[in-house]
């Protein structure tokens, strides 16, 4: 199609580039979100290219973590900026639920710090929430078929250590706010559900548990409620509130607690 486009008027050209790259998730090359990704590559340059999974973030807390007590439901909550962001201990007063998100991670990046920010630290569930900034491009066009890959490998790594798995869905973005457009406009609304898609058959078929954070957040128009987030893909206070007793249904699920 790229060829054959090439060979026409410039307006079209310039169509299947779009193309080419929304295959991907990305945002259309010369736009504001597409500028605005490439700046954020920039910045992440230096510390990528010396660590790429970004192990140093939490190798020494980990060190300093004492193992699990034999009857503590330790579980790993594992993801990018959402998780990173999300106050475990006022949502799970109590609960030694550990928190080893890193803001703007892709799955080839959890991939590469699974073994030491998750089986290193012997949970009993590991939460995973990934997906969003691979649609966007954060490390590089990642097609659907890589970001699956990945999720499989993970959960692959989880149940061979005997880690049982919770995996999120993507949440769904909005673009109803200013500072929405860039990230709406990175994160094709279709790509999350056809993920998602993906996430919940894949649990299915190897007895993980599908966590659905998207419908319980999803508007009439298939966007994220726009009381939700401000920034159209952070969840807020009440973003939190909604997910916190949906992760705790699908933890106890995944590993029941003795009665």
């Amino acid at each position: 199609m790229f060829l054959m486009f090439l060979k026409v008027n410039g307006t079209r050209l310039m169509a299947a580039l779009i193309l080419c790259v929304s295959a991907f998730g990305q945002a259309p090359p010369g736009s504001r979100a597409a500028q605005r990704l490439e700046e954020y590559r920039q910045s992440k340059a230096a510390t990528l290219r010396d660590d790429f999974g970004e192990l140093a973030r939490y190798r020494a807390v980990n060190a300093s973590l004492k193992p699990p007590a034999p009857d503590e439901k330790r579980v790993v909550f594992f993801g990018d900026s959402i998780t990173d962001l999300w106050n475990l201990a006022e949502y799970f007063p109590g609960r030694p639920y550990i928190n080893r998100g890193i803001g703007g991670q892709t799955t080839p990046q959890m991939l590469l710090r699974f073994r030491q920010d998750v089986i290193a630290l012997a949970p009993k569930v590991v939460v995973i929430l990934a997906g969003t900034n691979d649609i966007a491009g954060n490390t590089g066009p990642m097609s659907l078929e890589d970001i699956e890959a990945n999720y499989a490998s993970m959960a692959e790594l989880a149940r061979a250590n005997s880690i049982q798995v919770v995996f999120s869905s993507i949440l769904p973005v909005h673009n109803y706010t200013s500072q929405s457009e860039d990230l709406f406009a990175q994160r094709s609304p279709q790509k999350i559900v056809e993920l998602n898609r993906w996430l919940k058959s894949y649990s299915a078929d190897h007895s993980d548990v599908y966590l659905d954070y998207f419908s319980a957040m999803v508007d009439e128009k298939g966007l994220l409620k726009r009381d939700l987030a401000e920034d159209g893909l952070h969840p807020n206070k009440a973003g939190y509130s909604i997910m916190s007793p949906l992760a705790t249904v699908a933890i106890e699920k995944a590993c029941p607690s003795k009665p």
